[in-house]
């Protein structure tokens, strides 16, 4: 475990230099993401970085709060899909790593554009049934900002997942109470979670998500559902700028970049463990 903890911490020293290098991005999401993403790719989701579009014969994986995207690429570099020196090109003009995956890019690991929040959800259940109707055994992940939940058609796909008993899939709420104007409670109650994903009939865990301890357990517990009935939904506990004494807790990290001097700050906080690019 401390070698994923490693790696933890080196994503979270990518993550801050990425959004500094251009004065842009959106650090807070993606440090409070870092432990889920790194338990998945380097420890629980079954992947290959020679990347297949189609997907088949392996798990899938689909951001749908795309703005995390400096997590994400970090994690994907690290993990092999493309070279770690390629991070220094986030969100500069005419490259592959722009401030929300897109396709057309043709960055290996990326399958779908998420710039507009509210439609992961949607290509996830259809990925997992897509599975299912292919009689392909292998698991689709997905991860979701709890704000992001304020769009509609994230309810639509949960009730169509529930009628359609899409059990290969394993959704993650990113429920750490912030979005970009505020809290959660301010923006939009989000009211109780559990008990509105347990009336749509999803199966429904929770997860403290800055613990990698707890990540790991808490993804393999939930594959222990999977083909039982239900889709699968993981309420994860997190903190926006989790890892940065100064961002923590937050929503005002939710998209800005740490001048010169918090960045400093904040790289004495996190060891270098793996390497920077």
């Amino acid at each position: 475990m401390n070698s994923l903890k490693d790696t933890a911490t080196q994503i979270r020293r990518d993550i801050v230099r990425m959004v500094h290098a251009v004065q842009s991005g959106h650090p807070g999401g993606s440090l409070g993401c870092t432990e889920y993403l790194t338990a998945l790719y380097f420890n629980v989701m079954k992947h290959d970085p020679k990347f297949n579009m189609d997907g088949v014969g392996e798990d899938l994986f689909f951001l749908s709060n795309g703005h995390i995207s400096p997590v994400f690429y970090s994690v994907l570099a690290r993990s092999g899909y493309f070279p770690i020196t390629e991070l220094s090109t986030f969100r500069k003009l005419n490259t592959r790593l722009q401030g929300h995956p897109t396709t057309h890019e043709h960055l290996p690991g990326v399958r779908i554009a998420s710039g507009s929040l509210g439609q992961g959800m949607s290509v996830a259940v259809g990925a997992a049934l897509a599975k299912k109707l292919n009689n392909d055994t292998n698991i689709v992940y997905s991860l979701h900002g709890d704000g992001e939940l304020d769009e509609g058609q994230n309810w639509e796909a949960i009730m169509f997942a529930a009628h359609k008993k899409v059990d290969n899939l394993i959704a993650t709420i990113d429920w750490n109470g912030q979005q970009i104007d505020g809290s959660t409670n301010s923006v939009m109650s989000l009211g109780n979670l559990k008990a509105k994903f347990e009336a749509f009939d999803w199966q429904v865990l929770e997860m403290e998500g800055n613990d990698m301890d707890a990540v790991v357990a808490g993804l393999n517990n939930a594959k222990t559902f999977v083909g039982k009935g239900k889709p699968i939904v993981i309420l994860m506990k997190t903190e926006m700028g989790k890892g940065i004494d100064f961002m923590e807790g937050s929503h005002e990290w939710h998209g800005i970049a740490p001048n010169d001097e918090q960045l400093q700050k904040a790289l004495a906080q996190l060891p270098e463990t793996l390497g920077d690019y």
